[in-house]
Order: C-alpha cells, then structure tokens, then sequence
C-alpha cells in the first residue's frame, strides 16, 4: 500500500474516527484505526466492537492495500506535521511508514485480517433522513439519558419512527426530555430504537445538517450512512419504559419566566447549594418567583425575580443541575413552567416557539426540609 495524502485530509479522516477508538482495550488491535485505499482515495475506520465509524477522504492512491496503525500514536503525529503532502506506505512485514517534508515516522501496524468486520446492516430498503432534523432531535434528547448502571435501558436514547413522525425521548428517572418533529416517511418505516448517546454524539459531530442520510437497521444493529461517512452502533435491547404514564397533563399552575435572568438565579444559587442534592427552594406568588437555599455546613442564599404566575402559590424543591441543564437547550427567550403540587412532576416548555417541533422536559421535584 502506498498513498499521497494533504495533511489536512489526513487530519480530517483521522479525527472523524478517532473517538470510536477505545482508550482502553484487551484487545490490541481495537486501539488501531483500519486505513485501507478505495477507488476515491482513502478510508480510515475505527470501532470498540459497540460503535463503528468510518469516512472516505481524497488521496493520490499509488498501490492498494489495507492494514492498522496505532490511533493514538498516528493522530498525535498527524498534529504535528508540518503544512506539507504526507506519504504513508505499509510492506509485507506491518512496517508503516510516514514521510512529510523532513520528517520521517515507522510505525508497528497490525494485519487488516485482525480487524473486527462492521455489523451486517443492509441499505437497500434504507430510510432517508434529513441530518439536520435527526441532529435537532439528538442534540435536544440525548442530554437527558442515564449515566448509571443500575438500570441499563435508561443507558440509551428511545428513538421512535412513524410514517407521520420522529420522536426521541431519554430519561434517567428524574428528568425527561421529548421532541417531536413531523416528518414524511414510508408507510412500513414504524419502527422503535433504543440508541446509546455516545453513538448519537458521533452522528451530530460527523454529518453536516444539509445532508441526506440513509439509515438501515440490522438484527441488532442500526446503520447512519451519508456518501463518504458512516456510523454503525450496536442498539440497546429490551422494553423502553412507558413514558407516558409519567408526563402529567393536569398541571394547573403556570410560570412563564425569562430564560437569561432564571438560568442566572439558579446559578448564583448553586454556589451555595449543597454538592449532594444541589436542592433550591422555589417559591411562587403572582407576579414574583422566590430562590431560596440553605445548606448546613456553607449557609444561605435568596434571590428573587418577576415572573407571570397563574394559580394559588406554591413552594416547591429542585435540583439546579438538572434545571439549568434543561434550560440549556430550551431554544426560546422565555420559558413556561407547568406544576400540580409539590411532589408532583413539573413540565418546562419552551414557550412562543414556532418551530413545527414539539419539545418538553420534565423534572420530578425534591422534597423541602423546612
């Protein structure tokens, strides 16, 4: 094998695989990325046997081939090339070797044959799908799954797909977030997918939001294909749980509040809230909304802001980390919080949008200790 590639490409293929590399591995062959010649020039592909990524980028191919090198080693080098053509070559004996200007590297590769091979998923009857809308959808969800063990189905982001629609829902018990976007897919395409947010992580950062994307499910995988890139990941099994039941829709009292100057209380908030339960007290009367926190051990703190409240009032706990993390993504200058009680869930919506999405988050409240 023997190619010319600009440094930049050469970056670029890099950087798109990179993170599917695992940092840790038993096995050695999973810490190297699969560079291999195509008709169009070079792919590099990089896998840790639960997310697979691979992507096309133009080089001068002399001689075809394929074999492994060492990620790490081979991106820290890439960087710090100077701005000149790089020309890699691989013999018989797994010896790689990289020139660019002066600079001359060998690197110990690995046979392609120790490769792990990518999931069986078949595009023929693949579904088409705009990336900016699955990228709206991720980047509005995926926040909210769980990072804990205990419950692995909550690991994963539900991705439901409907002739008239798309909807992505993830939890991790205490908070929920769930967009809808209309969409006009084939009639036979219902289907319900439980991705890990890692892999969707990759499918935001790798395809542009104007491409088409062509996306085929395997017995346990699921496949994102555009024309030079594509990302395979295993899918979660088992039974999502019935996120309906959760979602109140009897929440009589109502709070419209401006995103900027919230998001600024809470923060000044959980300077001094406690590191355990990050737990502020939120008290609402018409026309003001109250902070309070008292912690033990570090001391208090109020604050207050206006707010249009509609119904009796109502103190009530949360914890700051999740709010202001919900209200990160909320795409709207204000936004409209709904509650029954204070043991009750509470929705937050974003509130004038219109976009033809429909998004909402839900945040189970923290008992108050007076």
């Amino acid at each position: 094998m023997r190619f010319t590639i600009s440094r930049e490409k050469l970056q670029e293929g890099l950087a798109a695989v990179a993170s599917a590399v695992p940092s840790k591995t038993t096995l050695p062959v999973l810490a190297n990325i699969l560079v291999q010649t195509t008709e169009k020039g070079i792919r590099f592909s990089g896998t840790d046997l639960d997310i697979a990524v691979s992507t096309e980028v133009t080089a001068d191919v002399e001689s075809a081939g394929a074999i492994t090198i060492p990620a790490r080693k081979l991106s820290e080098i890439a960087r710090e090339l100077p701005p000149a053509p790089v020309k890699i070559s691989a013999a018989g004996d797994q010896r790689v070797t990289l020139e660019c200007g002066r600079s001359k590297f060998k690197l110990l590769g690995l046979p392609k044959s120790e490769f792990p091979s990518f999931p069986a998923v078949k595009f023929e009857k693949a579904l088409r799908i705009p990336s900016g809308d699955l990228q709206k959808l991720i980047s509005h969800t995926a926040f909210a799954a769980s990072t804990e063990e205990s419950r692995p189905i909550l690991n994963g982001v539900l991705w439901e797909l409907r002739p008239e629609y798309m909807r992505m829902v993830a939890t991790n018990g205490h908070r929920l977030a769930k967009m809808d976007l209309p969409v006009k897919l084939a009639p036979s395409s219902s289907s319900d997918l439980i991705i890990p947010p890692k892999a969707l992580e990759q499918i935001r950062r790798l395809f542009p939001a104007e491409e088409e994307l062509e996306v085929a499910q395997g017995e346990n995988h699921v496949g994102f294909r555009s024309p030079f890139t594509a990302v395979y990941t295993r899918l979660i099994e088992g039974p999502y749980p019935s996120y309906d039941q959760v979602i109140p829709h009897d929440n009589d009292k109502h709070a419209t509040i401006d995103k900027v100057a919230f998001t600024g209380a809470l923060k000044r908030m959980f300077v001094v809230a406690s590191d355990q339960t990050h737990r502020i007290r939120l008290s609402f009367n018409s026309g003001m909304l109250k902070f309070s926190v008292s912690t033990p051990d570090l001391g208090e703190a109020q604050d207050e802001l206006p707010v249009r409240y509609n119904g009796d009032p109502l103190d009530i706990g949360f914890n700051a980390a999740y709010l202001l993390e919900i209200l990160r993504y909320l795409p709207t200058d204000e936004v409209r919080l709904t509650f029954k009680a204070p043991e009750r869930a509470a929705t937050i919506e974003p509130e004038g949008w219109s976009d033809p999405a429909k998004y909402l988050c839900l945040l189970m409240p923290l008992r108050l200790v007076d």
